[in-house]
């Protein structure tokens, strides 16, 4: 049934599965849904399928990327150049907006994740703020005064290189680089250089190979970017035995550089999980058709 007032849609795209809601506002969620990520074709059917069901005002889509931001170029709204090939090139903006026929706001899916987190969770008075999330792939969002950051693209901090662990000779997940943090850590290199994530037990190595390169590469994004806080989340998070790891590693990596951050109580109150779960990134995406469903001045 078709709902009489107009509502608010959001798709949290990700690389696993797509979280499509609709709601009054970005935390007054009415209904939702998961759809696996398979081919473009088949998953944006799905999505499209959903939405029909709703009289929407306006649409967020929040999605892995990398995504062309630049209202500017051609490729505006296309997805660019992801280890995920079947997307490549796909223009997803162009086709969930061809089939509703409504204003579609794009952002990465960290990005939104970071607005989310500011407004309404774990960030909350912390601007600037760094979202990382830790799933299939890595993702790093950045919001600056109010702001998700675009540049000469976006905040790509899972393809961040790092220095290897010495002995760590096993390969890659990225098809792009041989040590970056996504190619190192992410749940997908995770199975490819290990096996089932979810299999291994706290004391296996690969925990300590992902402590080590998580609090690496948390220790350059503190020292570039100087957040008032991080948040970490993401599937491989959900593991409980990571955090106060991932924070011991940062704090040892930056040496007592920052005065602000040299004891475990300050890393504790300083890189933590989001405070809207897993529902962070499909808020952010609400909240990004929110932005543009407001009358204009």
């Amino acid at each position: 049934m078709v709902s009489a007032l107009p509502l608010l849609g959001g798709i949290e795209a990700g690389g696993t599965k797509f979280v499509c809601a609709v709601g009054d506002a970005p935390q007054a969620i009415r209904a939702s849904t998961e759809i696996p990520t398979t081919i473009p074709a088949e998953t944006l059917a799905q999505v499209i399928d959903f939405f029909q069901s709703f009289a929407l005002r306006s649409l967020g889509l929040a999605t892995f990327g990398p995504i062309d931001l630049d209202q500017h170029s051609p490729t505006f709204g296309h997805i660019l150049s992801t280890p995920k090939l079947a997307w490549q090139s796909c223009p997803i903006v162009d086709i969930v907006h061809a089939a509703l026929g409504m204003p579609v706001a794009i952002e990465t899916d960290v990005n939104a994740a970071a607005l989310a987190e500011l407004t309404y969770g774990a960030g909350q008075g912390c601007d600037p703020l760094v979202y990382l999330t830790v799933g299939t792939g890595i993702g790093g969002g950045v919001v600056i005064q109010g702001r998700p950051l675009h540049g000469l693209l976006h905040p790509e901090m899972g393809h961040m290189l790092l220095a290897r662990v010495p002995d760590d000779t096993r390969p890659s997940g990225c098809p792009f680089h041989a040590d970056c943090l996504e190619g190192l850590a992410s749940g997908h290199a995770m199975r490819v250089r290990f096996g089932t994530p979810e299999l291994l037990p706290p004391a296996h190595e690969a925990w300590e190979l992902e402590v080590r390169y998580l609090g690496q590469a948390l220790a350059t994004i503190v020292t570039i970017l100087s957040p008032q806080r991080v948040i970490i989340g993401g599937g491989v998070m959900r593991q409980p035995h990571l955090l106060s790891r991932i924070r011991e590693i940062c704090r040892q990596a930056l040496h007592g550089y920052l005065p602000r951050l040299k004891s475990p109580d300050d890393l504790e109150t300083y890189i933590v999980p989001p405070g809207l779960g897993a529902q962070a990134g499909v808020i952010g995406a609400l909240q990004l058709a929110q932005g543009i469903a407001l009358p204009q001045s």
